[in-house]
């Protein structure tokens, strides 16, 4: 088993109960010591409070983990950045009404923002120039869809 799944298989219940999600385990071994990355995140986007609990509860049960070894490592405990993809139910649930580009399998690319999503669909509503345009997009066809970041997010109801 690799290190990076031995960690996950740690952590990944203490972290749950904690009431966070574990997203990731990235380690990186630049000279004599490791780097492990631990991504977190909540059904809120998490404050620093939250980090500095995940930390805890993660340091805590590394640093008695026997597959540790000697090495010495420093731990990075964050939250997914804006570019992570949107792959699960609570991943869609978190970013309802937020804008939402689309990659499709053929390469096309839809952006709306998200109204509404089921087990098979998901529903954006693209506004070009007070003109509105609503697309049903399966999630069988999507092949990668993010968040887009928005600088001057008008209210919902102002598009």
């Amino acid at each position: 088993m690799s290190l990076t799944q031995s960690i996950t298989d740690l952590i990944s219940a203490a972290v749950t109960e904690a009431g966070f999600f574990l997203e990731d385990v990235q380690i990186a071994s630049p000279g004599s010591h490791r780097i492990i990355t631990c991504i977190v995140d909540g059904q809120t986007p998490l404050n620093l409070d939250q980090v500095t609990i995940a930390s805890r509860v993660i340091s805590e049960l590394l640093d008695i983990a026997d597959f540790m070894g000697e090495t010495p490592f420093t731990l990075e405990v964050s939250s997914p950045g804006v570019d992570r993809p949107l792959t699960q139910t609570r991943h869609w649930t978190k970013n309802l009404t937020r804008l939402i580009k689309v990659t499709l399998g053929d390469g096309t690319i839809t952006i709306g923002r998200l109204t509404e999503f089921n087990e098979t669909h998901a529903t954006l509503v693209e506004n070009i120039k007070g003109r509105i345009k609503e697309h049903s997009i399966a999630f069988t066809d999507i092949k990668r869809a993010v968040v887009e970041v928005e600088f001057n997010r008008k209210d919902v109801s102002d598009e």
